[in-house]
């Protein structure tokens, strides 16, 4: 009998993610190290791989039962090391107990970081907790991160920005391959909804990528409830943010009040059709992104200025984007920076009236002199 549907719809979705690591990384690590052979009784349990120098003997990485029963062979010490990011929730422990499963089958270590943003009482004791039950599940390493959540941006987004900032040290740390993400489809729709309420273009249309830089989100073709179910078939406890159905958050109104109002007066379907919506607005955004991208070089001049009249001549889907990556470099935050900041500095290149400097997010100023566009930070 094979497993539950939603533990192998989430395997299956990981094993895509992880052929395409092992491919990239190169795959020329070996096959992966062979539990020893050793005679057993009838009920005696499978001897893990282990691995030792000078008669020491010790556990390499995965070398312990999954909960579905079934034996593994743990990849070979040095062989990639992919982290997978745990917050204790139904999704990332789904995402953590299958790439525990698929990792070594294809010679890759797996690890796992929770991070402790502190903002709740108890935090530490649950973030140890969660790591406890990582290191049960076999990844190694495992660690549990406390940071300290700035006020920049809204509270959503300073805790967001330190956890990735956890994220990234720990994998430079661990010269890890890729760090896994496990956002949903749901978190997609929701994340679609919130850039419609900003008006902040196709870019935030487009949603979450699968992939950028280390980061990739094997999961974001399924449903939350396929992780729900995953979790309860393999017992696999989790623990539910309180944060997520606190209405002081953006995110948790759009997920608890507004996606089911959109459900029961446009009919089901709505979240699959905001995440369809933002693939198709992420291939559009890519292909403008690579296209400004070669514009904001070729019209960059030796101070570092932008060239007005040239500015002028692009599309001007084309044009903010050349204005955003020329703010971005200049030191916006990127969290901060939206639409009505790019028209404003549009009307610097198109509405040009004698207006004086503007004022951008993170203190950069942008000012027209002498045909051409200065950005830079106050003070420079």
């Amino acid at each position: 009998m094979g497993p539950h549907p939603a533990v192998a719809a989430i395997r299956l979705a990981v094993r895509r993610t992880l052929t395409d690591l092992a491919v990239e990384a190169g795959a020329t690590f070996g096959a992966p190290v062979r539990a020893p052979r050793t005679p057993q009784s009838a009920n005696a349990q499978p001897v893990p791989a282990l691995h030792g120098q000078g008669g020491t003997t010790t556990l390499i990485g995965n070398a312990r039962r999954h909960p579905s029963g079934l034996p593994r062979t743990p990849a070979a010490p040095g062989s990639p090391l992919v982290l997978v990011a745990v917050s204790g929730g139904a999704d990332s422990m789904a995402l953590a107990t299958a790439t525990a499963f698929e990792a070594p089958k294809l010679g890759l270590r797996v690890g796992a970081v929770t991070v402790d943003h502190g903002l709740q009482e108890g935090s530490t004791e649950r973030a140890r907790q969660v790591a406890d039950r990582l290191r049960e599940l076999g990844l190694d390493p495992v660690e549990a991160i406390p940071v300290l959540v700035g006020r920049q941006g809204g509270p959503e987004n300073a805790a967001r920005d330190a956890r990735y900032a956890a994220l990234d040290e720990a994998a430079e740390r661990h010269r890890a391959v890729a760090v896994l993400l496990g956002h949903t489809r749901d978190d997609q729709a929701e994340t679609v909804l919130m850039g419609l309420a900003r008006g902040s273009g196709a870019r935030s249309l487009a949603g979450m990528p699968a992939q950028k830089g280390r980061y990739r989100r094997p999961l974001l073709e399924l449903d939350r409830s396929a992780t729900r179910q995953a979790c309860s078939a393999q017992s696999i406890p989790v623990w539910d943010d309180p944060h997520n159905t606190d209405p002081a958050y953006t995110r948790s109104r759009v997920r608890h009040e507004v996606l089911p109002v959109l459900e029961k007066h446009l009919g089901a379907g709505v979240t699959e059709a905001l995440a369809r919506t933002a693939r198709l607005f992420r291939d559009d955004a890519d292909a403008l992104d690579q296209w400004a991208a070669l514009a904001e070089r070729d019209l960059r001049t030796a101070e570092g200025s932008l060239d007005v009249a040239r500015l002028a001549e692009l599309p001007s889907a084309v044009r903010r984007r050349v204005l955003r990556r020329a703010a971005l470099r200049a030191g916006c935050p990127a969290g901060d920076l939206f639409a009505r900041h790019l028209e404003a500095v549009d009307s610097l290149v198109t509405g040009w009236r004698g207006q004086g400097p503007l004022h951008l997010p993170g203190g950069v100023e942008a000012t027209r002199r002498c045909g051409t566009l200065v950005f830079r930070r106050q003070g420079d």
